[in-house]
């Protein structure tokens, strides 16, 4: 009877480890994409130039705009800053179950933020489109020109299967699976997310052309569209790819809260608090650093008057409390925009 009990015993341990397994199994993808988040978050809050106050591209920009231009350009800041609002809201209850299932709409809010008050600073730079592609490749630009700072001023290039990583010295060595706790760690997973984020928009760009006619690529023996591409067949899109850079890495979020793969982030067992700190971290950071282009660009003065007027849920909030600890510092000489940026 002893022997039975034990052996009974025995196998639920058995399967309570398969169990166990399983679920670090099927929580591996969600970990990794969580890892990646960190990095950034980790190389931001770690370099020692996350700021703008000492780039010729911040201090040499100047724009004419009309009053008319400046209300377009409140109009896309209100809508990352209540955008930014809901985020924070749902960060805030800190219940990790009601964290778990808000990712369906967290992924694209943290998006969208950036995005909207990133429009709102190329718009100052005549560049006025709300076409993501379009300003993926603007982006891109500017990163290349050491708009950014450091800390986010990486990006990949080259043709698929031929990625470069610049920027990231680190970004060459393996990632492993636990969360970044040095340079190395947080190098290594950024390096591999911009790898794997250009290669799904290499892959993309093929289906699209070889989906139509006109722009298929073709066998010049047969005429007939090709199935199979060497890497000379990848290298005649590479133009189209633009440098991969932190807007596309952001974009990941849109296209998983958008996919059935959403699931596996509900279904996984990982910090769902430490996730979404991490987004709203990232968030603050890349807002405060456009906001205090948009600034730069309207005027100190004007950008004040525009958030003493927001609405009433956005009043005294982080808007006005990066306005006066990250912008406004920038236009008093010896200041600028620091790496305590979380918000």
């Amino acid at each position: 009877m002893k022997k039975a009990i034990e052996e009974q015993l025995n196998e639920g341990a058995v399967e309570e480890q398969k169990f166990q397994d399983e679920v670090w199994r099927n929580s591996i993808p969600a970990q990794v994409f969580l890892n990646y988040f960190l990095a950034i978050n980790y190389h931001i809050k770690n370099s020692s130039d996350a700021g703008l106050q000492n780039l010729s591209f911040f201090q040499e920009l100047k724009a004419e705009l009309s009053e008319q231009e400046t209300e377009a350009i409140s109009k896309m800041l209100l809508s990352g800053w209540s955008t930014e609002y809901a985020l924070r809201a749902t960060a805030e209850l800190g219940n990790d179950d009601y964290l778990r299932y808000a990712l369906h709409w967290t992924f694209p809010q943290a998006y969208y933020s950036v995005f909207a008050i990133l429009q709102a600073f190329l718009y100052t730079l005549n560049v006025r489109t709300n076409n993501q592609d379009v300003i993926s490749r603007e982006t891109g630009r500017l990163v290349l020109r050491q708009a950014y700072p450091k800390a986010i001023s990486y990006y990949a290039a080259g043709p698929y299967n031929s990625f470069k990583i610049h920027r990231l010295p680190l970004a060459t060595y393996k990632p492993g699976l636990n969360t970044p706790e040095k340079d190395i760690d947080a190098q290594a997973q950024i390096g591999q997310f911009l790898r794997t984020t250009r290669k799904l928009k290499a892959q993309a760009v093929r289906r699209q052309l070889q989906a139509n006619s006109q722009t298929a690529l073709r066998s010049p023996k047969t005429g007939k569209v090709l199935n199979k591409w060497s890497s000379s067949h990848w290298e005649q899109i590479t133009w189209r790819l633009g440098y991969t850079t932190f807007f596309d890495l952001l974009g990941r979020l849109r296209i998983s809260s958008s996919h059935k793969e959403i699931e596996r982030f509900v279904e996984a067992d990982i910090d769902f608090k430490l996730f979404h700190e991490s987004l709203l971290d990232i968030v603050s950071y890349l807002n405060g650093i456009h906001e205090a282009y948009v600034a730069k660009a309207i005027g100190l003065e004007r950008y004040q008057e525009l958030v003493s007027g927001l609405p009433s849920h956005l009043q005294h909030g982080f808007v006005a409390q990066r306005l006066k600890d990250k912008v406004a510092p920038l236009f008093v000489s010896g200041q600028g925009y620091g790496i305590d940026n979380a918000a």
